[in-house]
């Protein structure tokens, strides 16, 4: 008699529990990363109203973006923590969890009084939530990867993650696009005196939507069959870093990978093209949610082609393709190229930037099921707490000394997926 993990990998097709499963995890991905990554769209008038006045505008926008750190670097933790009991006491209990640490410090922000009414407990208060957000944020997408990759066929594993992973890009576009709104409906002394709270309202209201969608999902049933095998680890995180150092480097590198496309592909050009090109901020809005689009689309298309001809195969084209666009991005932003055609090749590089779809596809696969989400969460959370906490530093410290040195290094990026893609090979990643 065929077990429930020798079933999951006939399925060809995705029925309709697999559906509604992909469906509410998703849309949860995509609320979560809108609470969280909001903060940035708002961090200059962060900066105004809960440091000191009299602090120098240099090191108050400083603190600010060290605050938004704060919750990177809170990610290990939250992760290898939320991660432990994931994979001990199940899934779906974390997946909730995860979602009910974002949604209270969210709709903190949103309510928090600033400087100018409890002086210095406001920067304090602030990091708390910060960090509180990062705790939930280092369980959040580590678990919906391994959760839907034991819900869902094995055959359809690319698309599924692809379908996940561009909606939780979809959550830095939500917050794009409420950014975006909320400039053209406010003046800007209307935000700074309250419609900055606005987003933060309105995404704890998302929260709350998502715990309630949630409860409708079901364990997965390769951890229903390890607890009926009693094949649960007492301390999974022990056995990672024993036996899966490989696994461990994989996924490190290709978070790495996946830092290039969100955080500065994403996140930090548009600031480098605006003051380059002298274009207006509405238009460099515009172009980045094009992006981000552009992005999540990549990572529907790489998976679905991933399940038809291969992850090998697929992540080698991404990853060579994203770092030639790259190139030719950068060449056309810094020798005057014309607009159409850096914004062309700027949505080139974006939908190649689907290559970081291969990062959980690889990451499910490297590890076995009683310790994939600790080795997962682990190696995700630590890479990315790192190369994503240092991105910003070393974007601008590159740009300063030849702008052109960014392009190298996401093209760097791009050919690092082709040769680990190469050295995995399908036999180990099946």
């Amino acid at each position: 008699m065929k077990s429930k993990q020798d079933f999951m990998q006939h399925k060809s097709s995705l029925n309709r529990q697999d559906i509604k499963t992909l469906s509410l995890s998703s849309l949860g991905g995509t609320l979560e990363f809108y609470d969280f990554i909001i903060f940035v769209f708002f961090a200059p008038v962060i900066s105004h109203l809960f440091f000191p006045a009299s602090l120098d505008p240099f090191w108050s926008t400083l603190n600010t973006y060290g605050t938004f750190a704060a919750g990177y670097f809170a990610r290990p933790l939250g992760g290898v923590v939320m991660a432990h009991f994931g994979d001990k006491n199940g899934r779906k209990n974390m997946f909730m969890l995860s979602i009910l640490l974002m949604v209270i410090p969210t709709f903190l922000v949103g309510v928090l009084p600033t400087y100018a009414g409890i002086g210095y407990f406001a920067p304090l208060l602030l990091l708390l939530v910060r960090i509180l957000q990062g705790i939930a944020i280092g369980g959040e997408l580590p678990g919906a990867w391994v959760f839907i990759s034991e819900h869902v066929p094995k055959r359809r594993l690319g698309f599924a993650i692809g379908i996940l992973t561009g909606c939780v890009v979809g959550g830095i576009l939500l917050g794009s696009i409420v950014t975006f709104f909320i400039n053209i409906i406010f003046t800007p002394e209307e935000i700074g005196d309250f419609a900055w709270r606005l987003p933060f309202i309105l995404g704890g209201i998302f929260g709350i939507i998502s715990v309630f969608l949630r409860r409708y999902l079901e364990e997965t049933p390769v951890f229903k069959e390890m607890q009926a095998s009693d094949s649960l680890l007492k301390l999974p995180i022990k056995k990672v870093l024993q036996h899966s150092k490989v696994g461990i480097g994989v996924s490190a590198l290709m978070t790495w990978v996946l830092t290039g496309c969100i955080i500065v592909l994403l996140l930090l050009m548009p600031n480098f093209m605006q003051e380059i090109l002298h274009t207006s901020r509405t238009q460099i809005i515009l172009i980045q949610m094009l992006a981000i689009f552009a992005v999540a689309l990549g990572c529907v298309i790489s998976g679905l082609l991933s399940d038809h001809f291969g992850l090998v195969k697929i992540c080698s084209i991404f990853g060579l393709g994203f770092g030639i666009s790259a190139l030719v991005f950068f060449y056309e932003l810094h020798h005057q190229g014309g607009l159409e055609r850096v914004f062309f090749w700027y949505g080139v590089c974006a939908l190649f930037g689907g290559v970081m779809n291969f990062t959980p596809l690889m990451m499910v696969k490297i590890f076995p099921p009683n310790i994939r989400f600790s080795g997962l969460s682990f190696s995700y959370n630590l890479a990315y707490a790192v190369f994503g906490g240092l991105a910003p530093l070393l974007v601008v410290s590159l740009n300063a000394t030849n702008p052109m040195w960014v392009g190298y290094y996401l093209a760097f990026l791009g050919f690092l997926a082709f040769i680990i893609a190469l050295f995995l090979g399908e036999k180990k990643l099946r």
